[in-house]
């Protein structure tokens, strides 16, 4: 999903928000947008925080902010929710 918070948010323009259904599977989410984005955009992480097996992800672009989440901790923190005056620009079921 990727959320639009230009209007709601100060310290960023977007969320991206995935899921991933193992250890393995966050940590392959997180090299693969870390690789896109230097390759095809140029752009490095600012700041990476958690990590696949406390179940959370955050990579910090600046203005784009990638959370990768376990299934548990994606319904615990329900960002979708508390982030709800964003626009949903993608969501993917």
């Amino acid at each position: 999903m990727i959320l639009d918070l230009v209007e709601v948010c100060s310290f960023t323009d977007f969320f991206v928000l995935s899921t991933g259904s193992t250890e393995r599977m966050l940590d392959a989410l997180a090299d693969t947008v870390r690789s896109t984005l230097k390759k095809q955009h140029g752009l490095g992480v600012v700041k990476i925080e958690g990590d696949a097996q406390s179940g959370w992800i955050l990579l910090d672009y600046g203005n784009v902010i990638v959370h990768l989440f376990s299934q548990d901790l994606r319904k615990y923190y329900n960002l979708e929710d508390l982030w709800r005056e964003g626009k949903i620009l993608i969501r993917i079921q």
